[in-house]
């Protein structure tokens, strides 16, 4: 969102317009509503501006529900805003720490700082790009103990905060059509003054899942979080709002249910052994917090393979931190001989994983050139070093 862009939607009539608009679909005929604006009186500019926040405000409905129909959104800001449900747990470790006056830096929309406040914590919401930090102020505006600057984040005043929350730019500047930068060196506020400032007050810090993980200090307890089978967010927790003995967590959320599995550290792998009836994959959060041998051990099971992120059992456990499949059969992974077997066994609906080869399930899938009334899943994968290809079908959890 460009300034001018700003200036037009922040207008009465521009809000009016938005909030009068019927629900985004994408399969409309925006050339006619476009006309249909026009004709009404609306400028070009402002039509534009105003359908775009419509379909933003669609888009943000996965991380903020209900709310997104009150909100302003840049795709910049979108992208990278915490979901509401996760915000609202980062909110909670504050309050239970006591530490009620917090300084979010680097606030982007709002998202963090808007489940603060609903909190009741008092909020410094800091944000050095004036289109962001006016967008943000409008989301925040219902909020009388949310206060809005537009500022750098490493000279923030801090003398008046209890702790401080940052969630570090990790795409280009700009406010669409923005990369990500993979290297940590780039992020802003930078990583150095992040970690600076844990080491002197309450710190929180959002950082990508794929973050690398030797960078983590050792005073961080580091949890990756999942929201309905998606990794989002790293988070590293300092000082009080770090929990007593935990290193690393990973947090599961589906729908309105979360779980949680913790460790001191990573978890020392189970043994290999020979694949049982069930196969287990881990949740992504499991496997990015490396407790997949404390989920093993819970499970009774062992892995099929070093390195191969699968572990098997021979007793089914249902849990919230794997999806269970049993095995139907293990098959040749050479091409023909698998699309001969699948087309005998009238599966034209198959699901494909992959860990240890290369293989790209979409091409492969296309190749197959699947028919037949039934489903299935295939592993393709190693075992003892050689692929091999495991049918099986999903267990689903009883509602």
């Amino acid at each position: 969102m460009k300034r001018d862009e700003l200036t037009l939607i922040m207008t009465s009539t521009a809000l009016r317009l938005l909030d009068a608009l019927p629900a985004y679909d994408a399969g409309a005929d925006v050339l006619k509503l476009v006309a249909s604006l026009r004709n009404e009186g609306h400028s070009p500019d402002l039509v534009a501006a105003v359908l775009t926040q419509k379909k933003l405000r669609a888009k943000a409905r996965i991380k903020f529900g209900d709310f997104a129909e009150r909100m302003l959104f840049t795709e910049a800001g979108l992208e990278q805003a915490t979901r509401l449900k996760v915000a609202a747990l980062h909110a909670g470790r504050y309050r239970a720490a006591g530490l009620m006056r917090v300084a979010d830096l680097g606030c982007g929309i709002g998202a963090d700082a808007l489940a603060f406040a609903a909190l009741d914590l008092q909020v410094t919401a800091v944000e050095r790009d004036e289109v962001t930090a006016a967008v943000a102020a409008y989301n925040l505006a219902p909020f009388e103990a949310v206060t809005v600057k537009v500022g750098d984040a490493e000279t923030a005043d801090l003398t008046d905060v209890d702790a401080v929350y940052l969630d570090p730019a990790r795409r280009t500047e700009g406010h669409s059509d923005t990369r990500r930068l993979t290297n940590p060196d780039d992020y802003s506020p930078s990583l150095d003054f992040a970690f600076g400032l844990a080491e002197r007050m309450p710190t929180g810090i959002k950082l990508g899942p794929g973050f690398d993980r030797t960078l983590i200090p050792d005073t961080a307890e580091a949890q990756w979080v999942s929201v309905d089978g998606q990794v989002v967010e790293n988070g590293l927790w300092f000082g009080p709002l770090a929990r007593d003995g935990i290193r690393r967590a990973a947090l599961v959320i589906t729908g309105s249910n979360s779980h949680e599995l913790t460790g001191s550290g990573d978890s020392g792998d189970v043994e290999v052994g020979e694949i049982g009836e069930f196969l287990y994959e881990p949740d992504g959060a499991v496997i990015r917090a490396r407790l997949i041998g404390d989920l093993a051990r819970s499970l009774d099971a062992r892995m099929i393979s070093d390195q191969i992120a699968y572990i098997s059992s021979d007793a089914l456990t249902l849990t919230p931190f794997a999806s269970a499949f049993r095995i139907i059969d293990q098959l040749s992974p050479d091409e023909s001989k698998l699309k001969k077997e699948l087309r005998a066994r009238g599966i034209g609906t198959l699901e494909i994983k992959k860990r240890g080869v290369d293989v790209d399930p979409a091409i492969l899938r296309r190749r197959l050139s699947l028919k037949g009334p039934n489903s299935a899943t295939l592993f393709l994968t190693r075992i003892s070093g050689r692929h091999v290809a495991l049918l099986a079908e999903r267990i689903r959890p009883v509602a």
